[in-house]
């Protein structure tokens, strides 16, 4: 009796153990909160909230993928958006409005596989939220629950975009709005035009913005907009402000991956970079550089070689082997890999000379 309470009570102890090791859950918190941040955790709301306080600039991101998720997330990048450029920057598309709900959502699922430290924003893509408010809660539910995703993105500043913010931000879901040029509205745009160059475009773009923040987002975007329009606005908000071809006086900066990468030199993608970008490297050179190199080694024959060529059979059940084809008829299979081989040692031999 005595020793099977002593076998239960040790398994019972091995199973809270386990659970406990496992957990992200700290023992001593009121209904099990998250543990304090460190460097290689989540990165938090509150965390880019004391940033913002401190003045630390907040870095953002585009990702699409796991690898691209991963380069973003070993950058210790602050911000990773799952933006819908993905229309434009993979699908191949003029605009980000063909993309669909759906396809995000594969895209943020990659990308929360990859990036595990960064707080990661999903874009809600165009006709997605504008119906009505029970389309954009159930849309931004989606984002969460089936991308992976922490937070939310809205573009606009219109009356039904700022309810749906709200509407959103109250479902229990954070949300970064996005003023300026935005590009789900270039039908009424008249295409990716900067904005906030007369006076009334620049006070709309700050009363905007001030309006998301009345609606509860966490920070707004600020896209193609003068410096000194993206200052006021920065200056009138006390969340934070992220400028993508807004100037230098933002509370941080977002890019798009390919872009700021220099991805592609394909004229299409030529076609939509933005004038605003900087490219810190020329990635798209070295990825047709070794696309070239490639082609051509294996043209020559020369690739695979030795050195790739890893998996090896011994002489002895090479000799079966020859023989077993002998026996099927498969005489002239016996004498290529026979040849095959020979050649492969002789070519071995040279290489380590």
């Amino acid at each position: 009796m005595a020793s099977s309470l002593i076998r239960t009570l040790s398994r019972t102890l091995r199973t809270v153990t386990a659970s406990r090791f496992m957990s992200n859950v700290p023992e001593n918190t009121v209904y099990g909160g998250p543990k304090p941040q460190n460097p290689n955790q989540r990165v938090t709301l509150t965390q880019l909230k004391q940033k913002h306080r401190k003045g630390e600039a907040i870095t953002v991101v585009t990702a699409y993928d796991y690898p691209s998720a991963v380069h973003v997330d070993t950058a210790g990048i602050d911000v990773c958006l799952v933006g819908d450029s993905a229309s434009m920057v993979v699908h191949g598309h003029d605009t980000t409005l063909p993309i669909s709900l759906d396809e995000m959502l594969v895209h943020c699922r990659a990308v929360a596989r990859g990036a595990k430290r960064p707080l990661l924003v999903g874009d809600l893509p165009f006709g997605s939220y504008e119906s009505n408010t029970v389309q954009g809660v159930d849309s931004a539910v989606r984002v969460l629950k089936e991308g992976g995703m922490d937070a939310i993105k809205l573009e606009g500043g219109s009356t039904s975009r700022i309810t749906a913010a709200r509407s959103i931000v109250e479902a229990g879901i954070a949300v970064m709005g996005h003023v300026g040029l935005t590009p789900q509205a270039i039908s009424v745009l008249g295409g990716f035009r900067p904005q906030g160059r007369n006076i009334a475009s620049a006070v709309k773009v700050v009363e905007t913005a001030m309006a998301l923040q009345e609606a509860g987002c966490f920070a707004v975007v600020l896209e193609c907009v003068p410096p000194p329009v993206a200052a006021a606005a920065t200056s009138a908000l006390h969340i934070p402000t992220i400028g993508i071809g807004a100037g230098p006086f933002c509370s941080g900066q977002v890019l798009v991956y390919h872009d700021l990468l220099g991805m592609m030199q394909h004229p299409h993608h030529a076609k939509v970079t933005p004038k605003f970008c900087k490219q810190y490297a020329q990635v798209g050179e070295v990825i047709n550089k070794a696309l070239l190199e490639y082609k051509e080694e294996v043209s020559k024959h020369s690739f695979p070689g030795p050195s790739h060529s890893p998996y090896k059979i011994s002489s002895d059940d090479l000799d079966g082997f020859l023989s077993e084809l002998q026996k099927l008829g498969l005489d002239e299979a016996a004498s290529a890999a026979a040849a095959s081989a020979e050649k492969i040692e002789s070519s071995a031999s040279i290489s380590y000379q």
